[in-house]
């Protein structure tokens, strides 16, 4: 028998001729035609332009240069802020960089994900892909109904070779070809079983076809409907999104209405009757941190204690960073946390005029926060003038006390909290239509407080202490209660759980086309010129692997448990195929012995020269 022996693939086209039908189908991927154009021939015309411009888009070289863009055009919109995201701080970019902004706006790289371009590129990527799928599919369906091709007629062209002579019948052979094939879960068919005819009339021979690795292609496709499931996630989720955040401190409360709402975002076909009916109460915000070491400063406890009600029923939960509360199809995010001081201030009477918790904006992660505290009704100056008035904040919870540098937060607990406060009187200018921060005063309209030394009136305050302001304007109090505020996040993203099952699939398509290998084996058992039977294997992959000729090797000696090699008896004699100088069948007698590693080389029986009446059962070969 001679030795495996492995050629290159790729070949030329007539290599690819000789391997005739064996060679062909082993892949759904569409033919290219390379054939020299015909100098002066027709042209084309508008079906033919169309024609040839829908087999462009369908094709997965452009398939994958869409998608190559696609992911080109996100960049702009992770680097530069999105109007649709935050809008404050698009504002604050455009404010900053005022040359690059007509350019940008222009590109709509404020707005890339509703952009024209954008769009362009997501339409063509979802057309191109389905174009390209539906007819690899019905063509890979076809293959499957279909049953492996023949035997070319020179096995000993295939990539993969090895031929010895046996003293078994050829129909032994192939019976036991047959049954290891299918036990090794190769599509394979004998031609016993078959019609004497294949569809297009071709004698489908004396040999045992098999094929296997199917799941290659399959995973192919399941990759590329991934990527349209995952693109049809994105839009959906995209049109019928809904987004929303809302501030709350410790003891209030919040009702899924549009006018609960900090700032509101939703899809173009949200209704906002879809909102989820469902309210919530923050009971409480517990944040520890490390205290000690490197991490001083690291959180290590960081969630609020809510208490929601939806359809009459109350229950509490808890919400931490990554563990949303679910409520029907909305998610409650825990985003941001800080403090609210709670002041109280009084007027000239002595009358109450302002007490609550003011929320004030973390500036860094010790959580150094500033804000404004703005009085904007009921309150009458000395002469009971009808007047406002701002306090702007300067809060830290951990203060490093007097005169040891700036006034920063050294810990973001609660340990040493002093709050800085300068006030103003005048006209807020929150009755002018126009949007203010509610971190920030509008000090165009007031004035801020002096002294009777003509000095600006600024006060550091400690819990419970009292900053009394001049000319008998009042007092603002800084009392001992600093309550903490959380952000949420309230989200309905219908479109999640397909995209995430959609990017599941995909991996596993992609794993599946990858690392499975599409092959084909032929088993071919005749009568030779001296009555012994020569048993000839060969195999074909979809591309070259070494992979290979080992399991063709590992076949081939699982075969010879049932066809055991024979020496030639007459080396002149040539088989019944078309004559071929082979070698003595040496690869499967080396190949025997490391079936059983524990065996002695020297304990394999020599072969018998007279061919058994019986072959031996398979136990007595394995021996």
């Amino acid at each position: 028998m001679s030795s495996m022996s492995t050629t290159d693939t790729s070949g030329t086209t007539e290599q690819q001729e000789n391997l005739g039908d064996a060679g062909a189908q082993l892949s759904t991927a569409p033919i290219e035609d390379r054939s020299e154009p015909v100098i002066g021939g027709p042209t084309l015309g508008v079906v033919g332009w169309v024609r040839w411009f829908w087999r462009q888009l369908t094709s997965m070289r452009v398939a994958l240069i869409l998608l190559f863009l696609l992911s080109l055009g996100a960049v702009p919109g992770s680097l530069i802020p999105q109007t649709s995201v935050d809008e404050m701080k698009a504002q604050a970019f455009k404010d900053a960089h005022e040359t690059l902004t007509p350019l940008y706006e222009k590109l709509q790289f404020f707005d890339v994900y509703s952009s024209v371009w954008f769009s362009a590129i997501y339409i063509l990527l979802f057309v191109s892909l389905i174009g390209c799928i539906v007819p690899r599919s019905w063509q890979f369906v076809g293959q499957l109904r279909s049953r492996p091709p023949g035997a070319p007629k020179r096995l000993d062209r295939l990539p993969a070779y090895t031929t010895w002579r046996t003293g078994a019948e050829p129909e032994q052979v192939q019976e036991a070809a047959l049954t290891l094939l299918k036990g090794r879960r190769f599509r394979a068919h004998s031609p016993k079983l078959s019609a004497s005819l294949e569809q297009g009339g071709t004698p489908t021979g004396n040999a045992i076809a098999a094929e296997k690795g199917y799941l290659r292609e399959a995973g192919n496709l399941a990759f590329h409907v991934a990527l349209i499931v995952m693109l049809v996630a994105f839009a959906w989720g995209q049109l019928f999104k809904s987004e929303g955040g809302k501030l709350i401190v410790e003891g209030d409360g919040f009702s899924n209405t549009l006018t609960q709402y900090d700032d509101f975002k939703s899809g173009s076909q949200f209704g906002i009757d879809e909102l989820e009916p469902f309210s919530f109460k923050l009971d409480a915000f517990d944040g520890t941190y490390e205290k000690n070491g490197p991490q001083r400063g690291t959180p290590r406890t960081f969630e609020a204690k809510v208490s929601y009600s939806q359809g009459g029923t109350d229950k509490k939960a808890v919400i931490r960073v990554n563990e949303p509360l679910k409520v029907g199809d909305s998610k409650v995010y825990l985003i941001a946390h800080g403090y609210a001081p709670v002041v109280t201030v009084k007027d000239g009477r002595g009358k109450v005029v302002f007490h609550g918790a003011t929320p004030l904006l973390p500036i860094d992660n010790n959580i150094t926060s500033t804000g404004a505290i703005k009085v904007m009704d009921g309150y009458r100056d000395k002469n009971g003038k009808k007047e406002q008035l701002g306090f702007q904040a300067f809060f830290v919870p951990t203060f490093a006390g007097a005169g040891k540098g700036t006034m920063f937060s050294q810990f973001p607990g609660l340990d040493f909290p002093v709050m800085a406060l300068t006030g103003f009187h005048g006209d807020l200018r929150v009755d002018s239509g126009l949007p203010q921060n509610v971190y920030q005063l509008d000090k165009s309209k007031m004035k801020q407080f002096t002294d009777a030394s003509g000095n600006k009136l600024a006060q550091r305050m400690l819990p419970g202490e009292t900053m009394t302001l001049p000319g008998g304007a009042g007092s603002i109090t800084f009392e001992k209660d600093v309550k903490e505020w959380a952000s949420f996040q309230i989200s309905q993203q219908p479109g999640n759980g397909l995209a995430l099952a959609g990017a599941i699939a995909a991996i596993a398509g992609l794993t599946g086309s990858l690392f499975i290998r599409r092959r084909r084996v032929w088993v071919r058992a005749v009568r030779g010129a001296d009555g012994v039977t020569v048993v000839e294997m060969a195999g074909l992959g979809r591309s070259e692997s070494a992979k290979l000729p080992e399991e063709l090797g590992d076949l081939a000696v699982a075969l010879t448990a049932d066809a055991p090699p024979v020496p030639d008896a007459d080396p002149e004699a040539a088989p019944v195929t078309e004559p071929v100088e082979q070698d003595v069948p040496e690869a499967v007698k080396q190949a025997v012995p490391e079936a059983d590693s524990e065996a002695d080389p020297e304990d394999v029986p020599e072969p018998a020269e007279e061919p058994a009446e019986d072959p031996a059962p398979s136990g007595e070969a394995d021996k």
